[in-house]
């Protein structure tokens, strides 16, 4: 075997181990950061749900309030996509799929004679609207991996925005949500308008039902009118920390998944080395042994000694 050959392969084998230390470095990280992800979520859960029991309580007790937040419209001819993915790559399918998801509804509206607006979270879902000429409203971007409720409230008050002046009738949310280390799925949610009272009395049930008789203070109205503004937030936090989530487990499968296919080449490499090689010194030794016969050869019945005499076995 040539030596620059053999020269090339162990660089080749020297690089793909260093991305197979890097690829396991980023899938340890990852799964500590999904951990993590988890934790907020389920720290951030009994305020989401406590908030929804007192709305549903004050729907429950015959508050009726006409605001913004549950203008109802016949003919929905323009909406705001939320669409939630990550500001890096790196994660599978994670990015990719949230986007497809995104461009399908606003394919589908636009076929119905639809206009849209888009609200991007994640630099990813900048940068693929952008390419492809799609307008974009808003962007938020830089803390998709790790988010905050004052993020939630930045981008819930540019939402807010839009539907309470009337450019649009409805708001869709577009994220990936986490179901288990092993299973999370982009959804499309209504995200504006908010259920009417009705219909989130009825969704209470008896426990709700059962706390209408409290008083509130003002009103059961402005008590109600307060609590919808952080309604939204908080639906939009728990969408974010369900995003976090998914995105680091989708980098922990993507990195495992590239640190197996590093162990794998590694060996395949190795082997040609290890057969090239091989075949190397056996030509070498054909070399060698032919070079002897032909002087076994030259000197015929003279068997006197020659300086180029040899024992083959100590050269092989």
């Amino acid at each position: 075997m040539p030596g620059g050959a053999e020269r090339i392969l162990k660089r080749r084998i020297g690089s793909v181990k260093n991305t197979k230390k890097i690829t396991r470095a980023m899938e340890l990280i990852a799964a500590t950061r999904v951990a993590r992800a988890q934790t907020r979520a389920r720290a951030a859960r009994p305020y989401s749900e406590q908030l929804t029991g007192v709305i549903e309580s004050l729907a429950a007790g015959g508050a009726d309030v006409n605001h913004p937040l549950l203008r109802q419209v016949e003919k929905v001819e323009n909406v705001a996509f939320v669409v939630c993915a990550g500001d890096r790559g790196l994660a599978g399918a994670y990015n990719s799929s949230v986007i497809r998801a995104a461009e399908r509804e606003i394919q589908a509206l636009r076929a119905e004679g639809g206009d849209y607006k888009i609200i991007s979270v994640g630099k990813k879902v900048r940068e693929y609207f952008e390419f492809r000429g799609f307008a974009l409203h808003a962007t938020f971007e830089g803390f998709t991996d790790n988010p905050t409720y004052e993020n939630a409230r930045e981008i819930a008050r540019a939402v807010r925005e839009l539907f309470d002046s009337g450019e649009v009738d409805q708001v869709e949310l577009i994220y990936t949500e986490f179901i288990s280390m092993g299973t999370q799925r982009p959804v499309v949610r209504r995200f504006l308008p908010l259920e009417d009272t009705k219909t989130m009395a009825e969704a209470g049930g008896g426990d709700a039902e059962a706390l209408a008789g409290f008083s509130f203070e003002p009103s059961p109205e402005g008590v109600l009118e307060d609590l919808l503004p952080r309604y939204v937030e908080a639906r939009l936090f728990a969408a974010l920390l369900d995003a976090a989530a998914s995105e680091h487990a989708n980098r922990q499968r993507a990195m495992k998944a590239a640190t197996d296919n590093a162990e794998e080449l590694i060996i395949k490499l190795s082997r040609i080395m290890n057969r090239a090689r091989q075949e190397s010194i056996t030509t070498e030794i054909m070399e060698i042994v032919g070079g002897a016969e032909s002087l076994a050869a030259g000197k015929g019945d003279d068997t006197k000694p020659t300086p180029y005499d040899f024992d083959l076995a100590d050269a092989i």
